[in-house]
């Protein structure tokens, strides 16, 4: 007889019956089916909570709390490139509020700085919260104009 694929035999034990619990008592899963008597663990849908202590007062209660987190207190920034000004007409005042309109920045930003990646083509005038070194060089040379506000 040939070895092949479909005449291999099997590996002992490698395919095992699955157990079928709680199917009589000659099978020596009935009655109780393995769970024992009574209790919690024996009743269906009996499991405690995660981190249930028996009663006692669980770890994550009886360990203060501590610590600090400055989210509460975050200021919220943007950051707008010199290629996304180019949205703007020739001659455009770019302010928070134009920028917030045509979404470039979230709405929750409170101050913006704009930053010298990509190229600007427009001339425009634009009021924000900060400039990099290089983006106030590329506005000029453009002939538009710059003007950090302070809110």
């Amino acid at each position: 007889m040939t070895l092949k694929l479909h005449n291999l035999p099997g590996d002992p034990g490698a395919r095992r019956k699955r157990r079928r619990i709680g199917r009589g008592e000659s099978s020596g899963w009935g009655k109780t089916a393995g769970r024992g008597h009574k209790g919690a663990q024996a009743r269906s849908g009996g499991s405690k909570a995660g981190g249930f202590e028996g009663g006692q007062t669980p770890l994550t209660r009886r360990i203060p709390k501590f610590g600090f987190s400055n989210a509460p207190f975050r200021r919220h920034r943007a950051e707008v490139t010199l290629a996304h000004l180019n949205r703007f007409e020739d001659g455009a005042v770019v302010d928070p509020a134009a920028l917030k309109a045509a979404r470039l920045i979230a709405r929750r930003a409170e101050r913006v700085k704009v930053i010298a990646t990509g190229t600007l083509e427009r001339r425009l005038t634009v009021r924000l919260h900060g400039f990099s070194a290089a983006a106030r060089a590329a506005i000029e040379a453009r002939g538009g104009s710059w003007q950090v506000i302070e809110e």
